[in-house]
């Protein structure tokens, strides 16, 4: 293949990719759609250029535009979080909790977080999982007894278990609470005072409910005890893909080393704009578009419940957040589901169930599959919808209707919705390919 060729290809594929997602239903609970007014920032100029540091102390010159931004930015964030620091440099969520454990703990000491099987990330992971924090960091990892009924940290064998580890000598330094399968708020306000008592930072990990917790509806971590929080910033909270770290004042000299020069050089100017134009669309927006977001998780679990599929933590209402978690082992298992819904064009994730590991399963083909609807609901989709949605995935999953079939009438049900929502400038096209070569 010649440069030509390649090149055709390229725009070709990515173009077909746009055409794709139109007419599909996005339900990877880890992504959502930006607004053009994002997007514009992600085109611009500020995508050539360097600013290693803190604002006002660059290692390059260039920055005075940029420096104004980064300013702005850390204004918003401050604000739409009540937080008294903020760090907007991180280039992800995982280096977002890598700079937490440089700041906060050394090689060796052990931090406690939620299992992958129980909705824990891969940045919580032990070295032999290569897992960030134990190959990267050298953190040794403990796990938060689970309750598997409550979806949710159990809080009393928690307090059982450090006592015990502080009792063997062991070095526990950090508590990260968050995960990737974050269906209720966690017991932060219940345990943090005693975890400090212990000598212990208490961390979590906003990655995924970063946006509801900025639309005031779903906990506050930092007032409930926490020292630090973390987030990627492009699943409920929609803007591009990078990180962000949220502190107090008296542990703002420790996280800015260890961002830089400590886990980033450079960070991605352009998406900073980016999440710039994201934080004024959700401090206008945002309680509205997050509240929907809930509505819409409740709503579809119920009608996928109906349908007779096994949605998990069906006696605690199944969620609080974005996410929903489906059992779908007596239907060929989440890879199968994962599969046959992709080829219907509804978009959705296998993901480990708690009790799979002791099932035999394995994380290639989980019985479950992860769905959230925050990137729905940015297309204007309602309560109401949900249904329609639940229907077309038992056509597909239960009924083993053939997905190509499904497939058309997911498209025809799209052309409803291709308007971004919860923004200041609303594109029609929410997923036109836009040439400007």
């Amino acid at each position: 293949m010649d440069a030509h060729e390649a090149y055709n290809r390229l725009f070709s594929l990515l173009e077909e990719h746009h055409k794709f997602f139109s007419t599909s239903i996005p339900l990877i609970a880890s992504e959502n759609i930006t607004s053009y007014a994002v997007r514009e920032a992600l085109i611009s100029d500020f995508g050539h250029r360097y600013a290693e540091g803190w604002p006002g102390e660059r290692v390059y010159a260039g920055c005075r535009y940029i420096d104004q931004v980064e300013l702005l930015t850390l204004e918003l964030m401050k604000d739409l979080f009540n937080a008294e620091f903020a760090d907007v440099r991180p280039i992800s969520g995982v280096t977002a909790n890598l700079a937490v454990y440089s700041a906060f703990t050394e090689p060796g000491d052990t931090m406690i977080c939620l299992s992958i099987p129980n909705g824990g990330h891969i940045s919580y992971g032990k070295k032999e999982l290569s897992g960030t924090a134990g190959l990267v960091h050298g953190l040794k990892v403990e796990y938060f007894p689970f309750d598997d009924e409550e979806m949710n940290i159990d809080v009393d064998k928690t307090k059982r278990k450090i006592e015990r580890l502080v009792k063997e000598g062991v070095k526990l330094k950090l508590a990260m609470f968050g995960a990737s399968v974050f269906l209720f708020p966690h017991p932060v306000k219940e345990l943090s005072d005693f975890m400090k008592s212990m000598g212990m930072i208490v961390a979590y990990d906003a990655a995924h409910v970063a946006g509801l917790i900025a639309g005031k509806c779903f906990q506050d971590p930092l007032r409930e005890g926490a020292d630090v929080v973390t987030m990627s910033t492009h699943k409920t909270l929609p803007g591009p893909q990078r990180g962000a770290i949220l502190s107090w004042n008296k542990y703002a000299d420790a996280i800015k080393k260890a961002v830089f020069p400590g886990v980033t050089s450079n960070h991605h100017l352009h998406t900073l704009a980016g999440l710039c134009v994201a934080l004024c669309e959700m401090k206008a927006f945002g309680r509205e578009y997050a509240n929907q977001i809930i509505r819409n998780a409740k709503a579809l679990a119920q009608a996928l419940w109906n349908e007779g599929f096994k949605v998990v933590a069906e006696k605690k209402g199944f969620t609080e957040s974005h996410t929903i978690l489906i059992d779908v082992s007596d239907h060929g298992g989440g890879l199968h589901a994962e599969k046959a819904l992709e080829d219907a064009h509804i978009i959705v994730n296998r993901n480990l169930l708690p009790w799979d590991l002791k099932m035999g399963r394995h994380f290639t083909n989980p019985g479950g599959i992860r769905i959230g609807t925050s990137e729905v609901t940015r297309l204007g989709m309602k309560e109401d919808d949900m249904s329609e949605i639940a229907s077309f995935m038992k056509r597909v999953i239960i009924n083993r209707e053939d997905p190509k079939v499904v497939a058309k009438d997911v498209a025809e049900f799209r052309k409803r919705f291709n308007e971004i929502k919860y923004c200041f400038e609303s594109a029609k096209e929410a997923y036109a390919y836009i040439r400007i070569k």
